[in-house]
Formats: C-alpha cells, sequence, structure tokens
C-alpha cells in the first residue's frame, strides 16, 4: 500500500526515469503530474476539486505573468545582435589593440564576450560567432589548443550571468523577486569573473608563455587612431544600447517588460547602421535623431518638461521610425528580423510549455506533502546554512549534466525557495536572501554548458572547429574554466557583499519608538443657542 509519505519520492523517482526515457520535459512534467495526481486522488489523498488549482495558476500566474513578456523582447534583441555582424568587428578590433601583449587574443576574447553577454543574451551565437573568427588567428600565432578551445566556450558562457541574462530574468520571477535587483546582484559576481578569466591569462602568460604568445605588431592592419576609431564604433553603441536596456530599468524609468521592448527595437536601430549599405540620408536621420535625444535628456535635467522637450524626443522617435524603415528595405536586414522572430517564437513557446508542466507537476507535488519532505530533508542536513547551501550547489551541479537551465529553474527552484528564504534570511536578511541564492545558482549554472555529457558551448566549439581541433582538446581545454566557474560559486558563497552591495539597504525600523503625533486643530466653540432665522 502506497502511503502519503512516499508519494513525494516517487514523483521525483518517475520524473527522472521518464526524462531518462527522452520524452521532452514539458509534456514529461505534465504527464507525471497528472498521473501521479489521479493516482492520489484514487488513494484518497486529495479529491479531484483540487486538481482545479492547476488551470487557475496556469491562466493566472503563468500566461498572465506581465514579467514573463520581457522573454520574447530580449530573446529577440539576442538574435537580430548576434547574426548583425557587431561582434566579428568588436573581435578584429580589440584582437588588435590588445594582440602584442602577452595573451592578448585570450583578453580581447574575454571582454569581448562580456560585452556581447550584455546586449544578446545568448549563448550558442556567442560561441559560434567567437570561434569562427577568433580561433584561426589564435591558431596562427601559436596558441596552445586546449587554451583555444577553453577561453572560447566559457567566455561564451559569460552571457549567462550578466544582465540582460535571460536566467536572471527567469530566477527573479520563480523566486519572486525584482528583476532590477537580481540585475544588481548579477554586476558583482559577473565582474569578478570576468577578472578571474583575465588573471588566469595573465599568470598562464608569467608561468607558460609558449601557451599565450604576444601577436608581432607588424601583423596589425590598423593602427593610432584608425584602430582606437574602430573600437569605438563597435562598444559606443553597444553601451548606448546597455544604457537603454539596463539603466532606464535600474533607475526605475521602465518596467523589465518596456526595457525588453526598447532593447528589442534597438537591437534593429543598431544592426540596421552596422550594415554596409545604410544610406547616406539614414546617417543623416540618425545624427539628427541623436541631437534630438541630447537636447531632451538637457532639458529634462535642467529644467521642466516643455514643448522643447516634447520636440525633442518627437524627433528621436522619428529618426528611430526612419532607421527601422531602413532594415525593412534591406534584403540582409529583412531576412534577419524574420529570423529573428523564428527564434523568439521556439524560444517562447518552450519557455511557456515547460512552465505549464511544471505547474502540473509543482501543484500534485505539494498536493501529497511534497513541500514538507523536501523541508524536513534540507533544513536536517548537517552544517546549518553553509551545508544547505553546499548540498544545494552540488545537487544543481549534477543536475546540470542532464537538464537545461530552464528545466532546473521551473522545476525545482519553486520546491526550494521557500526554504531558502527560511534558511538563508539570517545571513543577509529577507530581502536579500533569494537575490543572494538566485544569483548563486546562476553562476552555478553556467558550468551547464561547459561539463559533459551535455556541455553545449563544447558542441558548438566542434561544430564549427577546423578538423585539426581534436575532441580531446575541446573537453580537457574547459577543465580549467570549469574550476573558475566553481571558485566564483565559492566566492559568492564566502561573501555574500559581491550580491548584496549594489541592493538598497534595508530600512531598520523600531516599532518601539515610532511615535503618531497628530497635530492639535483649534475649533470654533460649540454654538448650543436657540436656532438662528
Amino acid at each position: 500500500m502506497i502511503t502519503l509519505e512516499m508519494m513525494p519520492p516517487l514523483m521525483f523517482g518517475g520524473l527522472i526515469l521518464a526524462m531518462l526515457i527522452g520524452f521532452p520535459v514539458a509534456f514529461t512534467l505534465a504527464a507525471v503530474g497528472l498521473s501521479f495526481g489521479f493516482l492520489s486522488i484514487y488513494l484518497g489523498f486529495f479529491d479531484l476539486n483540487f486538481l482545479q488549482a492547476i488551470p487557475g495558476r496556469i491562466f493566472g500566474s503563468v500566461l498572465s505573468n506581465e514579467l514573463l513578456l520581457a522573454i520574447p523582447f530580449f530573446t529577440f534583441m539576442g538574435a537580430v545582435l548576434e547574426r548583425c555582424g557587431l561582434a566579428e568587428d568588436m573581435l578584429d578590433s580589440m584582437g588588435q589593440l590588445f594582440g602584442p601583449i602577452r595573451g592578448g587574443l585570450g583578453y580581447s576574447v574575454i571582454i569581448v564576450g562580456f560585452i556581447l553577454g550584455a546586449i544578446t543574451g545568448t549563448v550558442a551565437a556567442q560561441v559560434i560567432a567567437m570561434a569562427l573568427i577568433s580561433m584561426p588567428v589564435m591558431i596562427r600565432y601559436g596558441y596552445n589548443m586546449r587554451y583555444i578551445t577553453g577561453v572560447l566556450a566559457a567566455s561564451g558562457t559569460i552571457t549567462q550571468l550578466v544582465p540582460p541574462s535571460l536566467v536572471l530574468i527567469v530566477l527573479a520571477d520563480q523566486l519572486g523577486k525584482s528583476v532590477g535587483d537580481m540585475y544588481l546582484g548579477a554586476w558583482g559576481p559577473s565582474v569578478f569573473q570576468i577578472l578571474l578569466f583575465a588573471g588566469y591569462t595573465f599568470l598562464l602568460g608569467i608561468i607558460k608563455p609558449d601557451h599565450v604568445p604576444a601577436v608581432p605588431k607588424d601583423a596589425r592592419t590598423l593602427t593610432g587612431w584608425a584602430l582606437w576609431k574602430k573600437c569605438l564604433m563597435g562598444i559606443i553603441p553597444s553601451a548606448v544600447l546597455i544604457f537603454v536596456v539596463l539603466g532606464t530599468m535600474m533607475m526605475g524609468l521602465a518596467t523589465p517588460t518596456e526595457a525588453g521592448a526598447m532593447g528589442a527595437v534597438g537591437a534593429i536601430v543598431l544592426a540596421a547602421i552596422h550594415h554596409k549599405d545604410f544610406s547616406s540620408t539614414g546617417t543623416k536621420v540618425l545624427i539628427a535623431g541623436i541631437i534630438g535625444a541630447g537636447i531632451g535628456t538637457i532639458v529634462g535635467i535642467f529644467f521642466t518638461e516643455n514643448l522643447l522637450f516634447k520636440l525633442a524626443f518627437a524627433v528621436t522617435y522619428l529618426a528611430v521610425v526612419w532607421i527601422c524603415l531602413e532594415a525593412v528595405r534591406l534584403p540582409d536586414l529583412r531576412d534577419l528580423i524574420k529570423q529573428g522572430y523564428e527564434t523568439t517564437m521556439r524560444i517562447t513557446c518552450m519557455v511557456t510549455f515547460i512552465l505549464i508542466g511544471s505547474t502540473c507537476f509543482s501543484v500534485v507535488f505539494l498536493g501529497v506533502s511534497g513541500g514538507q519532505w523536501l523541508e524536513h530533508m534540507l533544513t536536517s542536513l548537517p552544517g546549518g546554512v553553509w551545508g544547505f547551501l553546499i548540498f544545494i550547489n552540488l545537487f544543481i551541479f549534477f543536475l546540470a549534466f542532464f537538464l537545461d537551465f530552464f528545466e532546473i529553474a521551473f522545476i525545482i527552484l519553486p520546491m526550494i525557495a521557500p526554504i531558502a528564504q527560511k534558511v538563508l534570511a539570517p545571513v543577509t536578511g529577507p530581502d536579500a536572501a533569494l537575490i543572494w541564492f538566485g544569483v548563486m545558482l546562476c553562476v552555478n549554472m553556467q558550468t551547464s554548458f561547459l561539463h559533459p555529457p551535455f556541455g553545449f558551448a563544447l558542441f558548438y566549439l566542434r561544430g564549427v572547429a577546423p578538423k585539426e581541433v581534436k575532441s580531446s582538446d575541446i573537453y580537457w581545454g574547459a577543465v580549467p574554466w570549469i574550476g573558475l566557474q566553481a571558485i566564483m560559486v565559492v566566492l559568492v558563497i564566502a561573501f555574500p557583499i559581491t550580491v548584496t552591495g549594489l541592493l538598497d539597504k534595508p530600512v531598520d525600523v523600531d516599532l518601539n519608538k515610532v511615535k503618531i503625533e497628530v497635530p492639535q486643530i483649534d475649533l470654533p466653540p460649540l454654538d448650543f443657542g436657540p436656532p438662528k432665522n
């Protein structure tokens, strides 16, 4: 006879078995959840009315969730930018800028990976683009093959952590926290990770200089102002787009959905002005739009929002519309936008179906007291808070061998988030606990793209690498970088301030000292005399 206490572990076991068979995760979640739901009704654990919570939650919390509407916008932004040629120009200019120093090509790949991560948010295209451009150059100048494959794969996965990462949006939704706070929390680990990668390259240049040789100065095709101009032409538009998306959100000027919409339009504008056939009229309109935005910003900051403010931004909006029409006019960009729509639709549908399936599973799991079973198991671990964090991170690390980050976020996080809030609140405070936890897991889940058997970044690299690059070099090359990411996880656990440092400090109010003072109002004396005619 199956008891109530046996149902939660049986549900987990059934889920793992169904996924090992190879059935799609979204339908596996729904099938396992509904199967155990009907079994629970048969065994009398709850009645059929309990399952009414599933459609209620799907239509109330999933399909009507405005935060999840940001996912297609950010996906479209990344899909357009990853194919518009921006990565190629940035890698070429950065490679020539840093090339003459030891490990310079490695530094350029790391820096461009960080910048692209902040504007695209997609691992696949980033790894493929950087490998196609940088790998032949690094091989030509004698870089160690394992270093080449490792730095290219690891720099592509940075996009998982750098805002505006899709992973962070999903984590914020599942943990019930603000996307802006999640982005603020992720900046510290993002920068530290870049420094770790650059530090490893620097040490390798000292210990084994033949692994990361300098590029001869005569190999550079650009020098002086021409080189700096090409670098700035890639960095400045990217920085503007990053501000439009992230700056407006963090300053409270836009919601994540609004920021994503501006990013999608900004990606089309960036792709258009970067195209070789962008017209001279379009260039003049672009300059007029920039001047209008500058005037409008100055007027808005130092004066009131008057007619000049509205006219200046009207010019900017018209310039954006004109440039978008130019993008539609160019056949290459028209096809690019179409591909962006198709990619966005596929990813959005995948996320939605996984969410629907995970809702079916989680409702039934909670109905059979799975929450209490999981809480008892995790809170009884030895080591208290640190034992909990070590166990969860090891669990997520090994789970990432087989599951994508979407699946981990939608299946596992809703179950452990309440427990994490309860366990971690004494360390960082109740407001920052889940931000710290979410960023920590985001750093951890980066490794899923680098370790076998499903290290997708390694698969992407294998698909575009020349034949002389051995598969063993790709896999062994990733090992030091997995170690660096593991070090980053340890740093985030040991020093929560790396995440919480940029967050708003909670206001500590002593309720015993709160005073409510009501001002005395002098009222005229009441007249109880006879009524006046």
